[in-house]
């Protein structure tokens, strides 16, 4: 469940002094329901998704990364739908913010670092954790 993920996310960075964590946020099937249609991107929002994203987009402790296999100019077109929405991906497939250090725990050179993960195909299901969401981070609808 995607609350254990965020509450785990929540405890390291308390643990470990951090000043932020970083969610990557696929787009079909997790925030937007496909339409399926080449060159028409989708639109409509999961129930709560939206909220949730707006919420998000506001706390400086968290980076939202998108996590798209999007053609690049849809890339575009959707950075642009969700700036209209009050949302806003701090950066697209990848995290510059983790470098792979010498010495250091792990390499981030092919696999960018994050805390959370929103991906249908990692089991997260838009149909109820968005709400689930909503709840945890108290948000006032």
């Amino acid at each position: 469940m995607i609350i254990d993920a965020v509450k785990n996310s929540e405890k390291i960075m308390f643990e470990r002094g951090w000043d932020r964590v970083y969610y990557f946020i696929d787009l079909h099937s997790t925030v937007i329901k496909p339409n399926y249609k080449v060159g028409d991107i989708p639109t409509e929002f999961y129930p709560y998704a939206k909220e949730v994203l707006q919420h998000l987009t506001l706390n400086t402790s968290i980076v939202l990364i998108m996590y798209t296999c999007s053609h690049p100019e849809e890339i575009l077109q959707y950075v642009e739908f969700f700036k209209k929405h009050g949302i806003t991906f701090n950066y697209i497939n990848e995290n510059p913010e983790v470098e792979t250090k010498i010495g250091s725990y792990g390499c981030y050179d092919k696999k960018p670092y994050m805390n959370v993960l929103m991906d249908d195909k990692a089991g997260f299901n838009p149909e109820t954790e968005w709400l689930d969401l909503i709840n945890h981070f108290n948000i006032t609808l």
